[in-house]
């Protein structure tokens, strides 16, 4: 007969179970809040680094627009002016400042050309669009002469340098 619960044991222990029920209804309850906002939190995180991303590119190409304008300004009035001048000599002069300011700006701007002379040729930086004899045996595997310039901003290469390369 010990093994024989009351009613009322029964009953308590229905109370008991139904209030830890509740109790776990509620801390899941709680948990499901917690996870949708976090989830929600994620969310305007991914959506707001998007535009921030967005927003630095764009910004980016608007602050390299503005740094070249100068430049375009001068090549406008040289150009507006280079039938005025008779002496050619002034011309290039001018064209050579234009030309200087364009490559300061450039390098402000973090590009900055790639070297080629009696560099060793190096696929990462250059590319082969010829090979010739060597005119000297350590002139092998080195850049004789560069066609179009290439260049870098930072460490990463822009365009790369297209060379010729001795055999």
């Amino acid at each position: 007969m010990a093994n024989k619960k009351t009613n009322k044991d029964l009953q308590a222990e229905i109370d008991e179970l139904n209030e830890q029920l509740q109790q776990k209804t509620a801390e899941i309850d709680e948990l499901k809040d917690q996870l949708l906002r976090k989830i929600a939190e994620f969310d305007n995180y991914r959506k707001r680094t998007l535009k921030e991303k967005a927003e630095l590119i764009l910004n980016g190409g608007e602050k390299t627009v503005s740094a070249i304008l100068p430049v375009v300004d001068d090549m406008e009035r040289a150009l507006a002016g280079m039938s005025q001048f008779e002496d050619v000599a002034a011309v290039v002069e001018g064209v050579e400042l234009i030309y200087k300011k364009f490559i300061d700006t450039l390098e402000k701007q973090g590009v900055t050309p790639i070297e080629t002379k009696d560099a060793d040729f190096n696929v990462d930086l250059h590319e082969a669009i010829a090979q010739v004899p060597a005119p000297t045996e350590d002139m092998k595997g080195k850049i004789i002469d560069c066609t179009q310039k290439g260049y870098k901003m930072g460490d990463k290469v822009i365009r790369h340098a297209q060379v010729v390369v001795g055999m």
